[in-house]
């Protein structure tokens, strides 16, 4: 029998409960053996929880049991996660995440640690809640030279500027309302700030290069700034307001960055809209594909953690690995991308724009500002620009 703890009994820690439960006689003869929870972590107690008798609160409890093959960890942060997860992984167990933050601050090196000791780290559910994007791009996409990802990867910020987009209604309103459906936290700083996101594409650009990209280096821009003038414009292009996280890999130079982007009906992301998440990848050989469901909620993250877990208990003794090294991938200079850039300003500065950016495309609506779209040019060039032009009140990018 397959014996399996839980670390963490929260949203998604109970979830994983859940669907092994749920879905044990499957997911029994998907493994070839029986699998049960033997033990949950958590520092709480949860009396009349049907699980309640498996709560421990002694870590050394599960690592010191030999029965236990699988962890999942659903805790959430690094400062237990890291030690705990570090060693289960020396005892030789295998451990499934769904932890975006312990993947990207330590992915290489508890995939070493691992693989010393003949188990396996996966980390499925860090990146795209329930979609599936960690495995195929370590199996079904291996001959691939993975040119382009562009992700919409964070479904509580997806889910605001869809409502703006629909309703009309101000960054404030939707992130309250946001909050109390439990989209957003109390403090919403990681999803609204791009944080989130930039973590995920930073594992997601580890894995197209196989080296380490620090994900504090990624450019990053949240959508603080977004307004709801911002979509009516953006309904007048016949464009959508998205929060992209975009890695780039062309001629072994890797950019990425964070930041809304404003793109048209035809672009795939377009219609991923409300909780739902979607990567776009481009190989050179396979071309485009499209992956989309569910970025997070309780089951669907829960269920990439327990496909792990079978992945796990299907191979125990050995490790399956993940080709993504310690070795730092520098990322090149953002402004050196091009691009066109939407603008927003106070009428007054229209033939300061004009003089400023030749060849820009007069999109205004409103005889109290002077709104453009600028011809295609670096980053580098438009920062320069931007600068001279006063009363500045919107600034977004577009995605062709």
């Amino acid at each position: 029998m397959i014996k399996v703890a839980v670390y963490g009994y929260g949203t998604v820690g109970s979830g994983v409960v859940e669907v092994i439960d749920d879905n044990n006689k499957l997911i029994s003869q998907r493994i070839g053996d029986e699998i049960e929870v033997k033990y949950i972590l958590d520092i709480r107690d949860f009396p009349g929880d049907k699980n309640e008798k498996k709560i421990v609160h002694d870590i050394n409890i599960i690592l010191d049991d030999p029965e236990i093959n699988v962890i999942c960890e659903t805790m959430g942060g690094t400062k237990f996660a890291y030690p705990y997860t570090k060693s289960a992984l020396e005892k030789g167990i295998s451990v499934c995440t769904s932890n975006k933050e312990l993947v990207a601050a330590y992915g290489p090196e508890l995939l070493s640690i691992a693989k010393k000791n003949n188990c396996s780290y996966l980390f499925e559910a860090s990146v795209g809640g329930g979609i599936p994007i960690i495995r195929p791009m370590n199996t079904s996409l291996a001959p691939e030279h993975i040119e382009k990802i562009t992700g919409i990867l964070n479904g509580t910020t997806n889910y605001m500027l869809t409502k703006m987009s629909r309703e009309g209604s101000s960054y404030e309103d939707v992130l309250k309302e946001a909050q109390d459906l439990g989209y957003a936290e109390r403090n919403p700083e990681a999803d609204v700030e791009g944080f989130d996101a930039c973590r995920k594409i930073a594992i997601l650009a580890s894995l197209m290069t196989g080296k380490t990209v620090n994900y504090e280096e990624i450019y990053t821009e949240g959508i603080t700034k977004i307004t709801s003038k911002d979509f009516e414009y953006a309904k007048k292009l016949k464009k959508s307001i998205k929060l992209l996280a975009i890695a780039e890999n062309k001629d072994d130079e890797l950019t990425a960055m964070v930041a809304p982007f404003m793109i048209g009906e035809e672009h795939p992301l377009n219609g991923v809209n409300d909780v739902f998440n979607g990567v776009y990848v481009t190989g050179n050989m396979v071309d485009d594909l499209m992956f989309y469901g569910r970025g997070a909620g309780k089951l669907p993250t829960a269920s990439a953690v327990v496909s792990d877990a079978i992945e796990c208990a299907r191979n125990l003794g050995r490790t399956l690995d993940c080709v993504w090294k310690d070795e730092k991938k520098t990322l090149a200079d953002r402004k050196n991308k091009e691009r066109e850039f939407f603008v927003r300003t106070d009428a007054a500065q229209k033939d300061n724009a004009l003089s400023f950016f030749e060849g820009l495309s007069d999109v205004s609506i409103d005889s109290d500002e002077f709104a453009f779209i600028t011809p295609k040019m670096s980053e580098r060039e438009f920062d320069d620009k931007i600068v001279r032009l006063d009363k500045v009140k919107s600034v977004i990018r577009v995605e062709a």
